[in-house]
């Protein structure tokens, strides 16, 4: 995270367990919808001895209204939020992206999919997730401080968030239940 030039994801995750409230409670705070409900579907790749993960970075694709290659590099933990590097770019076909990465000797080492809303408010974005496992919120916004100020009106404590990505939860809550 040394290159100023990178652009830097910085974001908050929660559980939530009433969705529907805080959808409503965006709504009543004037943010506008982004992107309505839709699926995604994800593919994490790595090399075949793991490299990615052991170094904390991710490749992904993934595929909703449109088809989307993203790196991000190990996670830093500022303020209640993880920042890291994040590299995204759109693909006009994710099967051939897809083909692409396997060609250059990366495998897929995890597939997920969940439902997500995208919300714009105050300079930030919300998205409401639903996984298999629960339904969580994440909040992007240019600085910890600004997450902070966004977790607050939506009536989300900073110290409840979560610091790890969905695929760590789903490990862990496997090995909770062998």
């Amino acid at each position: 995270m040394s290159d100023p030039a990178l652009p830097l994801e910085i974001e908050a995750k929660f559980y939530i367990q009433d969705p529907r409230a805080l959808e409503a409670r965006l709504q009543g705070l004037g943010a506008s919808c982004l992107m309505p409900r839709q699926k995604e579907y994800n593919l994490r790749f790595d090399t075949p001895e793991g490299k990615l993960q052991q170094a904390h970075q991710v490749l992904r694709l993934r595929k909703s209204d449109s088809a989307r290659l993203t790196y991000k590099g190990k996670s830093l933990q500022k303020e209640g939020a993880r920042q890291r590097v994040e590299i995204e770019v759109l693909v006009s076909d994710f099967d051939a992206a897809k083909h692409l990465l396997e060609a250059l000797g990366y495998r897929v080492s995890a597939v997920y999919e969940k439902y997500r809303t995208i919300y714009a408010f105050e300079g930030a974005e919300i998205m409401l997730d639903e996984l298999p496992y629960g339904h969580f919120v994440e909040i992007e916004g240019e600085s910890a401080a600004h997450i902070r100020e966004i977790s607050r009106a939506l009536g989300l404590d900073m110290d409840a968030a979560i610091p790890v990505s969905y695929l760590a939860l789903f490990e862990r809550l496997c090995a909770r239940f062998p």
